[in-house]
């Protein structure tokens, strides 16, 4: 147990007992702090009991003492002393995390639950923050409350964006999620569009897309309207190696836009499509629709950027790609694009530090997909033929 150590300050408040005892009561306490300055706290402990003895109301002495008692692992004797001091301040955030914490030793988890989610939103040190999500997490994880121990790890992300043991909980727990909705799904609506669109979504993972595109057709059948649908099985078409299955793409997103004439990403798929049949104007169209429904969408810039070098509009297309690698880094077809654009301007640095970032992005993104294609094939997933991006 990695928490920091959380200390109350000095009291200088006594009970109105006799004065032998309030001098009785700061000798102690005068005592334990020389000890814990020491860095002495099994000779603390002591003093601070004989304090809380003459005045139990002596909240820094009983919140110091449950501390004290917590880090010598003595959690049943610290329970009652941290206990009293929230009890009598309830904005001791830190004193009530460990006695969650605490709590959580002892096995008595309701008790645990409750105090860990009072105290953790207002946390503001990262590593102890951090210690008390992870025990939150353990506790919710315990009684299958999966939607609430992934709030918090999103909550834990939000400031350590690339902690591997985060993002792995992040990815468990989002897997476990939709496992439980699909058996859900499963035996409650089995027949259902929604059954067949599941199926698809994972057939597709799989590389079955002949069996993920006869899903999506007979989910379709069975509920037209449904959102999403169109745009999936149009964008499995978009990407298959046939020919013929390709030139069915676009009826799919325009049908998507007809049940939703919101679909940013059908938009952004017929502008691409007209992009690769050479139609400038009908891409400009669809692209910048797409951008104007998601003026966030990296994809949507990068790919109106392209159309519009296409129509020698540089300025434009330049401010896009910039735009587009501000919002996602890892554009890598933006950076190299830029790279371009920067080269005509004879801005050479600027050219070759863009090239280096494509360069790294594209590296890595191929080394995802090689890991990714050598699990489908140790699993004997085989793929039917490798996916690659349009060129950039």
């Amino acid at each position: 147990m990695a928490v920091g150590v959380v200390l109350l300050g000095g009291s200088c408040c006594f009970s109105q007992s006799s004065p032998d005892k309030q001098q009785e009561e700061a000798a102690h306490l005068r005592k334990a702090d020389e000890y814990i300055r020491a860095r002495q706290p099994a000779s603390a402990i002591p003093e601070l009991q004989a304090a809380v003895d003459i005045d139990p109301g002596n909240v820094d002495a009983q919140g110091n003492l449950g501390v004290l008692l917590f880090f010598q692992r003595r959690f049943a004797d610290a329970v009652p002393h941290l206990h009293s001091a929230v009890s009598a301040r309830p904005d001791l955030w830190k004193i009530q995390a460990l006695l969650g914490l605490a709590e959580g030793q002892l096995q008595d988890s309701s008790a645990s639950r409750a105090d860990l989610e009072a105290a953790f939103p207002h946390l503001t040190e990262q590593s102890f923050q951090l210690e008390v999500g992870r025990a939150l997490i353990d506790n919710y994880t315990a009684t299958g409350d999966l939607e609430k121990a992934s709030s918090v790890v999103s909550t834990l992300l939000a400031s350590r964006p690339t902690d591997p043991s985060l993002l792995y909980l992040s990815y468990r727990l989002s897997s476990d999620l939709a496992g439980r909705a699909m058996l859900t799904l499963a035996l409650s609506a089995p027949d259902s569009a929604e059954m067949h669109q599941v199926m698809a979504r994972e057939l597709a993972q799989h590389n079955d897309d002949s069996a993920a595109i006869a899903n999506y057709r007979e989910a379709i059948r069975l509920n037209p309207q449904l959102a999403g649908l169109h745009s999936e099985l149009g964008d499995l078409l978009f990407n298959s190696p046939d020919e013929k299955l390709q030139a069915q793409a676009a009826a799919e997103f325009q049908a998507a836009l007809a049940v939703d004439p919101r679909d940013e990403k059908a938009e952004l798929s017929l502008g691409m499509i007209a992009e690769r049949n050479g139609d400038s104007k009908t891409a400009l169209a669809d692209d910048s629709r797409a951008l104007e429904l998601d003026p966030n969408d990296t994809d949507a810039c990068t790919e109106l950027a392209k159309v519009l070098i296409r129509m020698n509009q540089r300025d434009k297309a330049r401010q896009l790609l910039e735009r587009a690698i501000q919002i996602d880094p890892t554009n890598y077809v933006a950076h190299y694009r830029l790279a371009g654009l920067y080269r005509q301007e004879g801005r050479t640095e600027d050219a070759k530090q863009q090239v280096n970032e494509y360069l790294k992005y594209k590296q890595m993104k191929d080394k995802l997909e090689k890991i990714f294609d050598d699990m489908r094939v140790a699993s004997g997933q085989h793929p039917d033929h490798d996916e690659t991006d349009s060129n950039p």
